[in-house]
């Protein structure tokens, strides 16, 4: 086929001169830049090699977990209680260590520890765990921080930090109340509710610290940084800042708490400790103003992790510095419990005010003989002399009158026997027997021997010092029974503040109020009558109700005859008061508890008047400053002005003071039950 010229000539031109160009351009383009790629590398690998080796060795870029502050824990009046310091240490990261035998060996001798207690603790991590740090000292004293950060440029892989450490202000002071810290447990781990925590993270891990951990926990921050060989920073890459907890403020008054616990010291230095509970209401809404358990432990122990000898000590030690008497204590109420007895008893119509019982000192039943605390006997008395004076053969008769159980009916109105549900939990319940209730667990009858008993708070009957706070706070005010109330309010970190829990009714009781005003004024004649077994708890200006009660321990026969100090001290009566004040508008409802203290008068009356006397020393005002005369010259001859007042604030005379300090009055014995 012939072959169009033109077509050839158009086959023969088709690639044109500038495509080519333009691909020879491009290749020597891509073999310049493979060229200038193969000298760098040549230039990094061999030439500089060596040098950047060493660099790279020298830096890394580490992770540091930065731990978030606690939250304060502040009293009623915004004083601190609990709060946050730092605390330095020293933590190891497995794959810097170059020789892990001679690190270890000097570190330790900065540290004055072992070194194979030091290997122990950072084992031998295998893969990522090689990157992460582990901590080795914690809160280090200076001299000790000092003597490492000046020897980290020889310990490769070693390096100090600073962390946030829990702080208890008042060492033991309200133990109890606040709780503790600890690292979470691997138990704790495997629950939902710990979902977004890691291993060794801090967390409350009882009382308030537990209660409030939402509100106290912090978020945790991190930061990325670049360190040398030496473990020192070098530049910080980025960094997520902690954000501290927020602010539990509690209901607590730290000055009450702490008169209260300063009641419990030894009388002489190295006596023997005592024992006890008190516990202080705000009987209008149910705060609690103190809540005092002991002997105490300082939660500071906890606060880096205990030690096994101490949590040895805590746990083993006879006084059981860990139990919260105030609240998982339960003991015999004793004569505290007779108003509640002369309450049914009003309420039921089986006695009124005039009734008379005459008390010879002794009450028979059937062949038992029980006594009355006053060998002697109190003679005729009426209900509003037998509360004053705590006729125990008067509150036999009306026991009986009344029956066990219309005697638990009332004491549970009284919210006894049942637990009180103040946030802290780890409470105990308490009991109120009742027919059912022996016959259900004991398998046996009800004995009238036994209504006896109960009747003046022995037997079976317990309470714990919160239960009983809560009661006698429905009769101060009038007949309400409030829940305790342990949280004011709180604030977060953006300074939010949030009010705690409403003021709670947990219900009225089931007693009149002209009834509850007669046990009112019966209560306060414990104070001020004649023959009243609590007239330790008065205090100048203010008038005080109160109710003494002793309670057995162990059956009369094995103390009768012995002194209180020759009585082993586990055999010792327990000692309780119960007050409230102003009389008239109460403001403060006081429990105290002094176990194995003895008379509840003498053991427990003094530590009731301390807070009393503390509290009311805050609220009342100051008297103003009297106005002050020039200085008159010497030898004045004018007069004194006799018409300026005397000053209100002088001691009263000795003869009031023993009035006031019940000097004279006889301190209340325990009920005894005897049987022959």
């Amino acid at each position: 086929m012939p072959v169009d010229e033109a077509g050839v000539g158009r086959l023969a031109t088709g690639v044109d001169s500038s495509v080519v160009n333009r691909l020879i351009f491009i290749a020597i383009f891509i073999v310049l830049i493979f060229v200038i790629f193969v000298v760098r590398l040549f230039q990094l690998q061999v030439i500089q090699g060596e040098d950047l080796g060493n660099r790279a060795r020298r830096n890394s870029v580490r992770t540091v977990h930065l731990e978030a502050p606690r939250g304060n824990i502040v009293d009623r009046f915004g004083r601190e209680l609990a709060t946050t310091r730092p605390a330095f240490g020293v933590q190891v990261m497995p794959a810097e260590l170059r020789d892990r035998d001679l690190t270890f060996a000097a570190l330790a001798s900065l540290l004055d520890l072992d070194p194979g207690e030091l290997s122990e603790r950072v084992g031998f991590p295998s893969g990522r765990r090689r990157f992460q740090a582990v901590r080795v000292a914690k809160d280090l004293p200076y001299d000790s921080r000092t003597r490492v950060e000046s020897h980290l440029y020889a310990l490769p892989g070693v390096f100090t930090d600073v962390s946030p450490r829990r702080f208890y202000v008042g060492g033991s002071l309200a133990a109890h109340v606040l709780g503790y810290t600890g690292e979470i447990q691997t138990k704790q781990l495997r629950k939902r509710s710990f979902a977004d925590y890691r291993s060794g993270d801090v967390i409350g891990q009882s009382g308030v610290e537990r209660r409030y951990e939402s509100v106290l926990r912090g978020r945790a921050g991190g930061r990325n940084v670049v360190v040398d060989v030496a473990g020192r920073v070098d530049e910080v890459l980025d960094e997520v800042e902690a954000t501290p907890g927020g602010t539990v403020v509690l209901t607590i008054d730290r000055d009450l708490q702490r008169v209260a616990e300063e009641a419990f010291l030894p009388d002489v230095i190295g006596g023997e400790e005592k024992r006890g509970a008190v516990v202080a209401l705000d009987p209008r809404n149910g705060d609690v103003l103190v809540l005092v358990s002991q002997p105490a432990f300082d939660p500071n122990s906890f606060a880096g992790g205990i030690d096994t000898a101490t949590w040895k000590q805590l746990t083993e030690s006879e006084g059981r510095p860990i139990q919260n008497r105030a609240l998982a204590g339960q003991y015999p109420p004793a004569s505290t419990y007779k108003v509640f007895v002369a309450a049914a008893g009003l309420e039921e119509g089986v006695i009124d005010l005039e009734d008379r019982v005459f008390c010879p000192g002794t009450f028979k039943l059937g062949r038992r003989t029980y006594r009355c605390w006053k060998r002697g006997g109190h003679g005729s008395v009426n209900l509003h002399e037998a509360l004053a004076r705590s006729c125990d053969v008067f509150f036999y008769h009306l026991g009986l009158k009344l029956g066990i159980d219309r005697m638990a009916f009332f004491s549970n109105g009284f919210h006894l026997g049942r637990r009180t549900g103040i946030a802290l939990g780890n409470e105990a319940a308490g009991l109120v027997p009742t027919r059912a209730w022996k016959e259900r667990h004991i398998g046996e009858i009800w004995l009238k021997g036994e209504t006896v008993s109960a009747s003046i708070g022995q037997g079976f009957n317990l309470t714990t010092p919160m239960q009983l706070a809560v009661a006698y706070a429905a009769i101060a005010n009038g007949g309400t029974v409030f829940r305790p109330r342990i949280l004011l309010r709180q604030a977060g970190p953006d300074g939010a503040v949030e009010q705690g829990p409403a003021p709670e009714m947990l219900g009225k009781v089931p007693v009149s109020p002209e009834h509850l005003a007669t046990i009112r004024r019966a209560l306060e004649a414990v104070v001020y009558e004649t023959g009243g077994t609590g007239a330790r708890a008065r205090i100048p200006g203010v008038r005080v109700a109160g109710k003494t009660g002793t309670a057995q321990v162990v059956h009369l026969k094995q103390t009768e005859g012995l002194e209180d100090d020759e009585i082993p001290f586990k055999y010792r009566d327990h000692g309780w008061f119960v007050a409230f004040a102003p009389a008239e508008a109460p403001e403060i409802v006081v429990v105290a508890l002094a176990e194995h203290g003895g008379h509840g008068g003498s053991a427990a009356g003094p530590i009731v008047n301390a807070v009393l006397s503390r509290y009311f020393k805050s609220s009342m005002p100051e008297a103003p400053p009297k106005p002050r005369r020039a200085p008159k010259p010497p030898n004045s001859l004018e007069p004194p002005n006799s018409l300026e007042p005397p000053n209100s604030l002088e001691p009263p005379n000795s003869s009031e003071a023993d009035n006031l300090l019940g000097s004279s009055e006889p301190p209340e014995e325990a009920a005894q039950v005897v049987r022959n």
